[in-house]
């Protein structure tokens, strides 16, 4: 219930302070008087948009405070603060532009702010107020209408199933392309390097080959030179030791000692020997056929390829394709339970459908009975001819099925039924939401409601109809009611009046509660204009009609 309102330097407003009650609270008074400041006041505090002309002019800031006593049931959205019991809604407007809102002294954004309002307040009067006007809004009056919530939250629950397992199924298919595209990877990786055939140290040895083959003519060359110094020409190695030997030999005949010299000289000339037939054979080792040493060139380039992916050492390059054989055998493409959760989406899906279809024939046969109720209701509202439709068309199934509602609304015969926001004034659509509330006031959860210019071109039978609907919606919700209407005026419980003056040559509004005997000649000045002994007697029995 809103307990209190407080605006500060807001337009003609300079200081207000208004207390509210539970039930029927009519707001009277002379046109121009405020009555719709104080209603547009209560939709600032609950988060709709501002001008900075709203500052009364001198001021810096506007401020609007509204006092709230929730009950504990009542279930707001999560915005970080302390929210339970007692509630207070502070907004701010600057001179400048700019804007702040607090909650229980917690700042919270406008966002916040108006998602808290929505929970709280329903306001209907000014178009960019109406709940009405949003048709996403209209398949929750007709579900409010059906009861159909336990429905909805069922089909809610399952189109959560059928997200998580779409979720999940589209991971797995992810997953199993991930595998794939990891084993043929690995597949070309071990195919590769078994292809190489390498072998431990087998780089070094190729580069040690290469050398070789680079210089062979110069190999060869100092090859042949050697061994034609040990043997092939005049004064060789070998002719030459054996003249040593033979001097050697006859001093040792002399000498005894110069045996040991005549040992070594002697083992030296098999070793020159072995030396002299292994350059010969050095000379034959190696094909002097250019293409041998492209061989090795080629099988060194592809080691350093190989080196560059897999390893920097060819032992490496080994121990990798090792590795990943390894693990291509140990990767399967399991695709077992990508298929279970497929079958459960599939299985899931169809009863998805059949809720949504199951709900959707709900709500059509739900609708019918709503039209022709608040036809009825519109009927006692001044609407005699008015025709009411609910237009149901299906699109892609959400949570809340695949039902897309709108309320169509024509006021006049001949006129085919268009959106409401094209067809209906603010009164209009004020009476409208009455008749919807009407019908719907044992569900709605939104415990204040609003009309503003709810009595627009009504009067007579009309307007008692119109109060007896609203008195009878305060039996479930807090209302505030503005009117020029003493019809409804002396239904209220609860009675507030606004009126204009003049201070110090600058225009403010001032707002009383009436009883008794002020109450009295507040309805007599709405009979007649001004207050007359007439007027006072017919006052006294509407008020003691609607006691």
């Amino acid at each position: 219930m809103l307990k209190e309102l407080r605006i500060k330097n807001l337009a003609i407003i300079d200081d207000l302070h208004v207390r509210f009650d539970k039930g029927l609270n009519v707001i009277t008074g002379e046109t121009g008087a405020g009555k719709s400041i104080l209603v547009d006041s209560l939709g600032l505090v609950l988060g709709s948009r501002a001008q900075s002309d709203l500052v009364r002019s001198g001021a810096k800031e506007a401020v609007i405070q509204a006092y709230f006593d929730t009950d504990t049931t009542h279930q707001f959205p999560d915005i970080g603060a302390d929210i339970a019991g007692e509630l207070i809604i502070r907004r701010s407007i600057s001179a400048s532009g700019k804007s702040r809102a607090y909650v229980n002294d917690t700042m919270v954004s406008l966002q916040s702010l108006a998602e808290i309002g929505r929970t709280l307040v329903d306001i209907h009067g000014q178009h960019e107020h109406q709940s009405l006007l949003s048709v996403e809004r209209h398949r929750d009056f007709l579900d409010l209408f059906g009861k159909l919530q336990d429905d909805k939250a069922l089909l809610g629950a399952c189109y959560a199933e059928v997200e998580a397992l779409k979720r999940e199924a589209a991971d797995l298919r992810q997953k199993v392309r991930e595998r794939a595209q990891r084993i043929d990877m690995l597949r070309f990786q071990v195919q590769e390097i078994e292809a190489a055939s390498l072998k431990p140290g087998e780089k070094e040895e190729l580069t040690e080959r290469k050398t070789i083959l680079s210089n062979l003519s110069r190999l060869n060359e100092l090859a042949e030179t050697a061994y034609a110094t040990i043997y092939g020409s005049e004064g060789a190695c070998v002719e030459k030791l054996s003249a040593v030997l033979s001097k050697v030999k006859e001093m040792a005949s002399i000498d005894h000692t110069v045996s040991d010299i005549l040992s070594i000289l002697e083992s030296a000339r098999p070793f020159i020997e072995d030396a002299a037939v292994s350059l010969r054979s050095y000379r034959d080792r190696y094909d002097l056929d250019p293409a041998t040493l492209t061989v090795v060139e080629d099988r060194i380039e592809l080691i350093r390829r190989l080196e560059k992916k897999y390893g920097d050492t060819v032992e490496r390059i080994i121990q990798y394709g090792h590795e990943a054989g390894s693990e291509l055998e140990g990767l399967e493409l399991d695709d077992e339970r990508l298929d279970t959760v497929e079958a459960g989406l599939k299985a899931k899906e169809g009863i998805l459908l059949d809720a949504a279809v199951a709900l959707s024939q709900k709500r059509k046969t739900i609708a019918k009975s709503m039209e022709g109720l608040v036809e009825k209701e519109l009927k006692e509202l001044a609407f005699a001819n008015a025709t009411f439709i609910i237009d149901i068309k299906q699109e892609a199934v959400s949570a809340s099925g695949f039902d897309k509602v709108e309320f169509l609304f024509s006021a006049n015969p001949g006129e085919p039924p268009r959106p409401l926001a094209k067809v209906a004034s603010g009164g209009e659509l004020s009476r409208v939401m009455l008749a919807l509330k009407s019908i719907l006031a044992g569900f709605d959860r939104v415990p204040v409601m609003v009309f503003d210019e709810v009595d627009a071109g009504i009067g007579g039978e009309t307007a008692e109809s119109v109060g007896t609907k609203l008195r009878t919606i305060a039996e479930s919700h807090q209302v505030l009611c503005t009117t020029h209407l003493p019809q409804i005026a002396s239904k209220g419980d609860f009675h507030l009046k606004t009126e204009k003056g003049q201070k110090q040559e600058r225009t403010f509004v001032e707002i009383r509660e009436l009883s008794g005997n002020e109450r009295l000649q507040e309805i007599a000045r709405m009979l007649s204009g001004k207050i007359t002994e007439v007027s006072l007697r017919h006052a006294k029995e509407l008020l003691e009609e609607n006691r």
